[in-house]
């Protein structure tokens, strides 16, 4: 019997999405069509695969045994085809990189803009977002993390210094409030609060003391999952905010913020670009690794995680 693998590749990417309407738009193929394909698989194996219902879509127990056999493969096939383009007289093909607004903004956009200049055969594909993403699972190249929070088993490569936490109010809410002098003395003032993505906890302020952590849960009126509107609240002079200092931007240099507790703040590994082991990677994808990667004779040795 004649094998359509359109059909295999169209039936693993809806099974790993969960939904016709995802999968459709990654495949570049209308929903109609992709319903009817998925249903002719069915008819020449004549065993149903997905179970449809108005909400969901989901493999059956035949379904899971025909992805389990065949979605690594596909990942393989469509690997080698990658590393077809080293074939080709420039790299092309496209990356396809998770991260947070905030560093796609000011680390990754410069960085690969020359790049892209260079490269036009090259594409980037971003997933800009404030969780973490399982980049095997949801097959990305790459993702972006500060250095601490990397599994161990992956490559991470730095690209961007080291980082530093900044506690700052305005003048105004200081006008209202004393100075705090130690960490502890936070639990006394109005401060902004960060939801974690990913635990769905709030953020305990960390700080330094003698070398040791120095952990402190505050409270206030404000609640936010993003820093861009921490820092607004902020400026707004609603209460001490806690972010990486990059992210006041010119604020705290303008006088518009004012920076409190800088003696406890301890520099932290910064953003590391990282993905799985990959014996031969594209020449796409090592491009975009080598125009991200922080010069190895700026770093010191003892800021790299990279394995």
């Amino acid at each position: 019997m004649k094998r359509n693998l359109n059909d295999l590749l169209y039936f693993v990417t809806v099974a790993r999405e969960s939904s016709f309407t995802r999968a459709a738009a990654l495949l570049g193929v209308t929903q109609p069509a992709l319903s009817q394909a998925i249903s002719a698989l069915e008819e020449r194996l004549q065993i149903r695969l997905l179970t449809r219902t108005t909400r969901s879509v989901s493999p059956t127990s035949a379904g899971e045994r025909l992805l389990l056999a065949i979605g690594d493969r596909i990942d393989e096939i469509e690997a080698e085809l990658d590393i077809l383009t080293e074939l080709r007289d420039k790299p092309a093909g496209t990356v396809r990189i998770t991260c947070g607004p905030d560093v796609l903004h000011s680390t990754l956009l410069p960085k690969l803009a020359p790049l892209l200049r260079e490269y036009p055969d090259i594409n980037i594909e971003f997933d800009a977002n404030h969780g973490f993403r399982d980049i095997v699972a949801d097959r990305f190249d790459a993702g972006v993390r500060l250095g601490d929070t990397i599994d161990k088993d992956m490559i991470a490569v730095p690209i961007g210094p080291k980082l530093r936490m900044a506690a700052v109010a305005s003048p105004d809410y200081f006008s209202r409030y004393p100075v705090p002098n130690t960490p502890h003395e936070l639990t006394k003032h109005l401060c902004i609060n960060q939801r974690m993505v990913r635990s769905g906890g709030l953020y305990v302020w960390d700080f330094d003391q003698d070398g040791g952590d120095l952990n402190v849960r505050v409270s206030g009126q404000l609640i936010f999952n993003t820093s861009e509107h921490i820092v607004d609240a902020a400026l707004a002079g609603l209460g001490i905010a806690f972010l990486p200092e990059e992210e006041f931007g010119t604020h705290i240099e303008k006088g518009r913020l004012v920076r409190v507790l800088e003696q406890w703040c301890r520099p932290f590994p910064g953003y590391y670009l990282y993905y799985p082991s990959r014996k031969q990677p594209s020449p796409a994808f090592s491009l975009v690794v080598e125009a991200l990667r922080v010069s190895r004779k700026r770093r010191p040795a003892s800021d790299t995680l990279e394995v």
